[in-house]
């Protein structure tokens, strides 16, 4: 998998969550991933189309979810509840809105565009059929773990 259709993804994560929570990110080493079941309790599903096609996700824990949220909207969220997967979706789709661009800067016309929230302990998320692998980049934040992954199609 090349990695510079993969960095967008943790810079629009590093940038995103900085700048709307003031969430310091640090990635740890990334992973291929072997199974579908989701690394957190909430996570925003995008799809990869146009010159490159796949698919990706950026996950949370409860823990670190509740601590970005409570910080971007100033009060303390305590539960996974509707406003949650509306900022899940929200950090999803700003996240595919910078890796439009990057990617798009790399001379190659992609559409990056969030599709769904899914929430439960042990949800799983469908990458693309086709794709080469799934490379999962782990986060540690001030608030918890988040971790995205990323498949494309060869």
């Amino acid at each position: 998998m090349d990695v510079k259709l993969v960095n967008p993804f943790i810079e629009g994560a590093l940038h995103i969550l900085d700048t709307t929570a003031f969430v310091k990110v640090k990635p740890d080493p990334f992973f291929i991933k072997k199974d579908k079941i989701a690394q957190g309790d909430i996570s925003g599903v995008l799809d990869i189309s146009g010159d490159v096609r796949g698919s990706a996700s950026i996950s949370f824990t409860r823990q670190s979810i509740l601590g970005i949220v409570s910080a971007m909207f100033g009060e303390e969220m305590t539960e996974l509840n509707e406003e949650i997967s509306d900022a899940v979706g929200e950090i999803s789709n700003m996240i595919a809105g910078h890796v439009t661009t990057k990617i798009g800067e790399l001379d190659k016309k992609v559409k990056v565009k969030f599709i769904e929230v899914k929430v439960g302990k042990g949800h799983e998320i469908e990458h693309v059929e086709d794709g080469e692998c799934v490379v999962a980049i782990p986060f540690k934040t001030t608030k918890g773990k988040v971790v995205i992954e990323v498949s494309y199609t060869p």
